[in-house]
């Protein structure tokens, strides 16, 4: 979808709050269309992409795997 968007789930180091936020960000980008939102939209994306970031950051904690970690440059390379 978004090629700026890695994996962050199991991998090391582990990802930050804010990488998650940073993703929900690229997400909120992608399917607005806007790179920067008009000011009569700032409020609705900056809640989209706080939200967003709120449930990937929930969904990164509550997975489970018996998997060893990957190496982040593996998975993002």
């Amino acid at each position: 979808m978004c090629r700026s968007i890695h994996t962050l789930y199991n991998v090391a180091p582990a990802a930050s709050e804010e990488e998650a936020r940073a993703a929900a960000l690229q997400f909120v980008r992608k399917i607005s269309g806007y790179r920067k939102p008009s000011r009569a939209n700032e409020e609705a994306f900056a809640r989209a992409v706080e939200e967003i970031a709120a449930i990937s950051w929930r969904l990164l904690g509550e997975l489970e795997t018996s998997a060893p970690p990957r190496v982040r440059e593996h998975v993002h390379a």
